[in-house]
């Protein structure tokens, strides 16, 4: 009896091997695009800027997007007059940091220091971003985003869901009769938009809710980042859509545009803008923005 069981066993794992049939799934092929990671952060504690500019490929449906390289890269600045005019424009020329890595920072093989100095960056100060890439040039333009220091970082104990969840207490002072937007970066690929719509000039505290099981002793940094309007648009939009696909700077889950424009075709005579090519732009964003962080040890 017991030979026959298993005989009964293996012919019937056979016949279930041979029903099994491979599905091919074809998904729709999409032309890539380039993808650009260019948020600066800006620690006026500092000398220099911390310039780390990713450039990535969209690849295939399930894959991660990939390191890539561009032709060239530069970054110019400066200070608009009462006109709205840069009388007096400074350069920042990029180079692979190391091949293959599709992180930009200043050329430190360029016959002049091409580090961007904190002491340059005051509110108003206009950013541009020149990229060409596979022979097509991109533009971004973007005003530096000041922000207020965060006040105080504690640990709470309420929950909002889960018992195994982590309350973190954040607290700030907005500026008073200014349009301010802020973002919160808690790690872990874990954002946070905030406006001053209904908090201005007034000293504000929230609690944010961590679902990953953070370790006593362990580290937590928090940051609050300065923004202008339209990346504030642009980052509650990607928080929105990733909440709970790991972070926003992983593969979109859908085209979400940024503030950098394919600018190949563009003559100011007869093309002045992309409005009949809406197919043509990059994927990311270009920011230069303000930093504070404090650091919270998990009890």
């Amino acid at each position: 009896m017991m030979k026959r069981g298993i005989m009964i066993s293996i012919l019937g794992i056979l016949v279930l091997w041979a029903c099994e049939d491979v599905i091919e799934v074809d998904l729709p092929k999409q032309e890539t695009r380039l993808v650009v990671d260019g948020l600066l952060r800006v620690d006026v504690s500092q000398e220099f800027v911390d310039v780390q500019i990713r450039m990535r490929e969209t690849s295939n449906f399930f894959d991660d997007n990939q390191p890539t390289q561009v032709e060239s890269a530069l970054i110019v600045y400066g200070l608009p007059n009462e006109l709205g005019e840069i009388d007096s424009l400074s350069f920042s020329s990029l180079a692979e940091s190391t091949p293959g890595s599709g992180i930009y920072i200043p050329d430190p093989n360029f016959s002049s220091d091409q580090r961007i100095r904190t002491s340059a960056i005051e509110p108003n100060v206009i950013f541009f971003l020149q990229i060409t890439y596979d022979e097509r040039n991109y533009f971004a333009r973007t005003e530096y985003a000041p922000t207020v220091p965060i006040n105080r970082l504690t640990q709470g104990e309420n929950t909002l869901f889960d018992e195994d969840e982590t309350e973190i207490i954040v607290s700030f002072s907005d500026v008073p009769n200014e349009n301010n937007y802020y973002i919160f970066d808690f790690g872990f690929g874990e954002f946070l938009a905030l406006d001053d719509q209904f908090i201005d000039g007034q000293d504000f505290e929230f609690s944010y809710f961590f679902d990953s099981n953070l370790q006593p002793g362990q580290e937590l940094t928090v940051s609050i980042l300065g923004a202008t309007q339209e990346f504030y648009n642009y980052m509650d939009l990607l928080v929105e859509q990733t909440q709970d696909d790991g972070g926003v700077f992983e593969t979109p889950v859908s085209t979400v545009r940024g503030n950098v424009f394919d600018v190949t075709d563009l003559d100011n005579i007869d093309i002045f803008d992309n409005v009949g090519q809406p197919e043509l732009f990059a994927l990311g964003y270009f920011a230069v923005v303000q930093e504070f962080a404090e650091t919270l040890v998990i009890e």
